[in-house]
């Protein structure tokens, strides 16, 4: 290892904690110096910027703000909360199908901050610690994003793999079975080696002392907005929209053999136009689209994106020979250590879709994958779900919500960065989701 590439990974590291320290979209700032840095200073060609995955998210993000602002997302979350409150003893199994179930709808795990409040409060009034639901229903959020047709990923990952011989339809399969599936196991193992009694945790003893734990507050009717049901049934018509036409170009199916529109432009124009329609037909004031959370918390999931993503492609592509040639050697042996690389990529890069581009044309060109021999694909397919390794560091915006919303004091970080509630859980979600992508993958 030369002095060159330790300088540059000192600076690859070095920004993305930084970033991490900074929080927020202080990662997508740092991300983008340290690609001016590895350009004017060490000498790297700057990468690729995934423009493709920054348009998917921001048209979900602005087709979603305008459905908020109609809102669909309240009509949502009352749902949500019936279900959390129709069977409390079991929030540990709910909590995860909620939110997995919102981001797989919505294509963002943002989605679960408004879930968070509800089930700390289900949580309390079944004195079970809001920590054991809330760290798998966070992780949840997150897997879901690589089994949402919406998403960014989904989308990229499976434009991949068709050149290849894999239907879209079939894709959609494997990862929402495989990633809903791991996600209950995780909730079923994570619920009986936890000690969930909310009663015998001695910080939360400590806050009640001292007055700093809320009483659990019975459920409120919240009056919806006219057209709030009309706004989710335009967006889930969007949704289904998307499915039916990334369906119908997909080679495997092929009811549409000359496509003018490509998938990504497809999704593009569609969100935008399910963005319109909500405007329109649900009478929302188009002037407070850009003030609603979502899209604040969109666009700064769009700048962490832009500068990390960018950051990671110079790297990777600066050092593709030497990547190549680890994958040839590696991950054709070893077809599961590709989730591992996926796993640590992911940590670092911060993002599901950011992360498969960067990585998947080099393993696809180590491998020697091609439409006429696309034998290793399936590795590709399988280990998807370890893009969202987002957890790791706990600094993502709905693990870091979670924290702050448990007012017993349950959900924590210790003082070791990696011990906390949501490292554990994370893991088993992702190994069970990419060993079930293996046994899935030799079905079809």
């Amino acid at each position: 290892m030369d002095i060159m590439l330790i300088l540059q990974i000192i600076v690859l590291l070095g920004a993305i904690f930084i970033g991490v320290r900074l929080g927020g979209i202080g990662i997508g700032y740092a991300g983008g110096a340290g690609v001016l840095i590895l350009g004017l200073v060490l000498g790297m060609k700057p990468g690729n910027i995934p423009w493709d995955v920054i348009l998917i998210i921001a048209s979900v993000i602005s087709a979603i703000s305008a459905m908020q602002l109609a809102g669909g997302l309240d009509f949502l979350v009352q749902i949500a909360e019936r279900i959390l409150r129709s069977n409390p003893k079991h929030i540990n199994y709910l909590a995860p199908i909620v939110t997995y179930f919102l981001t797989i709808f919505a294509g963002t795990g943002h989605t679960a901050f408004s879930m968070i409040p509800v089930i700390v409060e289900v949580a309390k009034e079944q004195h079970i610690k809001p920590v054991c639901p809330l760290s798998i229903a966070v992780v949840a959020s997150q897997i879901a994003i690589t089994a949402s047709p919406v998403s960014a990923a989904v989308i990229y990952m499976s434009g991949v793999l068709e050149n290849f011989g894999w239907s879209y339809p079939v894709l959609l399969v494997i990862w929402l079975a495989t990633t809903f599936i791991g996600c209950m196991i995780t909730a079923f193992i994570m619920t009986h080696i936890q000690n969930m009694d909310l009663d015998s945790d001695p910080v939360y003893q400590q806050r009640l002392a001292k007055g700093l734990v809320k009483a659990p507050e019975p459920s409120a009717v919240k009056t919806l907005k006219p057209f709030a049901k009309r706004s989710v049934g335009i967006f889930l018509l969007g949704v289904l929209a998307v499915v039916f036409y990334a369906s119908a170009i997909s080679p495997a199916v092929g009811l549409i053999k000359h496509v003018i529109v490509p998938r990504d432009a497809a999704i593009i124009s569609l969100m935008m136009l399910v963005g319109f329609l909500i405007t329109v037909c649900c009478k929302a004031d188009i002037s407070n689209v850009a003030s609603t959370s979502v899209f604040k918390s969109g666009m700064v999931a769009i700048i962490c994106v832009l500068g990390v993503a960018w950051l990671g492609d110079t790297f990777v592509s600066g050092h593709s020979a030497e990547i190549k040639s680890f994958a040839a050697s590696t991950v054709a042996a070893y077809p599961a250590l590709l989730a591992v690389v996926f796993f640590f990529a992911a940590m670092l890069l911060y993002s599901q879709a950011a992360t498969a581009k960067a990585i998947t044309p080099a393993i696809v060109a180590a491998l020697g994958i091609t439409s006429s021999n696309p034998g290793d694909s399936y590795m590709l397919v399988a280990c998807f779900a370890a893009v969202s390794a987002l957890f790791v560091l706990p600094t993502y915006p709905t693990l870091l919500g979670a924290v702050q919303m448990d007012d017993t004091g349950t959900t924590r970080i210790g003082k070791w960065v990696f011990n906390h509630a949501f490292f554990l859980p994370g893991i088993l979600a992702i190994v069970f989701s990419v060993a079930l992508g293996f046994l899935a993958t030799k079905l079809f």
